[in-house]
């Protein structure tokens, strides 16, 4: 059973210390580049990407559309300073447009 704390907490440090507790860490990474995403795009591109993910540093996002994978390819250093600053943190090193 879980210990119980009697002192009052801050529901952020709450969830902070559960999601390290129960090394939930990477998996609210993949949410927070996945959301980053989708709020730096914008709807223009958006409308165009079937997937999302990050697996080790790497961010992979699937494009429908391959005009749009050659543009956005000349800017990939530009949309991770972008993405990592959203984040708060340097989490994406590399980003993998297929």
């Amino acid at each position: 059973m879980a210990k119980r704390h009697n002192s009052h907490l801050p529901l952020s440090d709450a969830l902070s210390a559960f999601i390290k507790e129960n090394k939930l860490q990477r998996g609210m990474d993949k949410v927070d580049a996945k959301d980053a995403w989708v709020k730096l795009m914008g709807n223009g591109v958006n409308n165009y990407t079937t997937g999302v993910e990050l697996k080790n540093e790497t961010l992979y996002v699937s494009l429908s559309s391959s005009v749009l994978r050659e543009e956005l390819s000349l800017g990939k250093t530009k949309i991770i300073a972008l993405i990592n600053e959203e984040l708060g943190r340097e989490l994406v090193k590399k980003l993998v447009l297929r």
